[in-house]
């Protein structure tokens, strides 16, 4: 697997009249090596090992302090030649002997890279590489969403009134770290909160009747992004009727997310369904989404923006509006979209277009 990548950026190389790529991204050293990990700091972009791709060979740069495991743990079975340097020293005289006088692509601004003096950034070119999914990919892919919706779905399941959010955030970042998964992102809120912003991050206030649980899930390189809602009670009536709006602006986004069609169009169907369903400004309180992979959204889907929907290409819708807002992970198949995320075990919102029946999470009430 990791050769055959090799040979896309070499590609990619060819066509940039480049000598070299270096990845300094932990998204693109999970991707050429089909899943490794190279991170120490997990709230860092980047690793800490670059990987140098050169027409005759791979090179691992890397410190003393970081070399066995790399080596041992990460890269055992993999044809790599290694550079290795004191730690104290960092990979900058490492960069500057392998790079001078080279014509090098990197995935990060080039001017970022002490020891790098000709460099072109590729960060767009080297994404745009990992979007299509291979059918390993999709596997794993499939096995950490799955394990991202049922760690949500059965904490919604457990937590009581009185917990506090970061009570709930704990909980549910014990469910998945269990697994090797990096709780990538958590959002809680409860109560007014939810009403009151669509980004909350967790505080220490207290549930009383309502709670929003989000999270977004990487393993592998790969991030699942999944939200679900509980309600202690009886919804009240606007909530009762927003969660049917909701599913209706929902499953329009993600009903036009085919192949072949433009990412854009599929942003401006969903304006479209907001404004049907009364809400026609509440699109701009809170991003929509787009396409997911190795980053929670690759990038966010806008009136501009350019892409074109491939088949094996991973998507993540989150429409809101009052009280409500939906988010799974899609997947774009040849033969029909799955929902990576949807388990079965959840309430849901039984829908219909076109002679078809579809399920959309509903607001779970206990």
């Amino acid at each position: 697997m990791m050769q055959e990548r090799v040979e896309q950026v070499r590609t990619l190389m060819g066509a940039w009249e480049l000598d070299g790529v270096l990845l300094r991204k932990r998204r693109s050293f999970a991707w050429l090596t089909g899943g490794r990990t190279n991170h120490i700091v997990n709230t860092s972009e980047h690793g800490v090992c670059d990987l140098l791709v050169l027409p005759d060979r791979v090179v691992c740069i890397v410190t003393q302090m970081e070399a066995a495991r790399i080596r041992d743990e990460e890269l055992a079975e993999m044809s790599i030649e290694w550079v290795v340097s004191e730690w104290y020293e960092g990979h900058a005289a490492s960069i500057a002997k392998l790079c001078t006088g080279k014509s090098i692509g990197t995935d990060v601004e080039p001017e970022s890279v002490e020891g790098l003096r000709d460099g072109v950034n590729l960060s767009s070119s080297l994404a745009e590489l990992t979007y299509v999914l291979s059918e390993p990919q999709i596997d794993a892919y499939r096995w950490l969403a799955q394990r991202a919706a049922r760690a949500v779905e059965s904490l919604c399941q457990e937590i009581e009134p009185g917990m506090t959010e970061y009570e709930i955030q704990a909980r549910l970042a014990a469910k998945v770290i269990k697994d090797g998964i990096n709780p990538q992102v958590i959002l809680i809120a409860t109560d007014e909160r939810i009403y009151n912003y669509r980004h909350p991050i967790p505080t220490g206030k207290v549930l009383r009747s309502y709670a929003m649980v989000v999270l977004c899930a990487e393993r592998y390189g790969l991030v699942a992004n999944v939200t679900r809602f509980v309600h202690f009670g009886a919804l009240d009536r606007e909530l009762e009727e927003n969660r049917l709006k909701l599913a209706e602006i929902d499953l329009t986004m993600n009903l036009a997310t085919s192949p072949g069609t433009p990412i854009r169009d599929i942003f401006f169907r969903g304006i479209e369904a907001y404004r049907a369903a009364g809400h026609g400004e509440d699109w701009r309180y809170l991003h929509q989404g787009g396409p997911t992979g190795y980053a929670s959204r690759e990038f966010l889907a806008t009136p501009d923006c350019t892409g074109i929907v491939q088949v094996n290409q991973a998507f993540a819708w989150n429409p809101a509006i009052r009280g409500i807002k939906s988010e799974d992970t899609l997947l774009v198949r040849a033969e029909g979209n799955e929902f990576l995320t949807h388990t079965g075990a959840w309430k849901y919102i039984m829908m219909e277009r076109q002679g078809q029946p579809y399920k959309r999470p509903d607001i779970l009430v206990r």
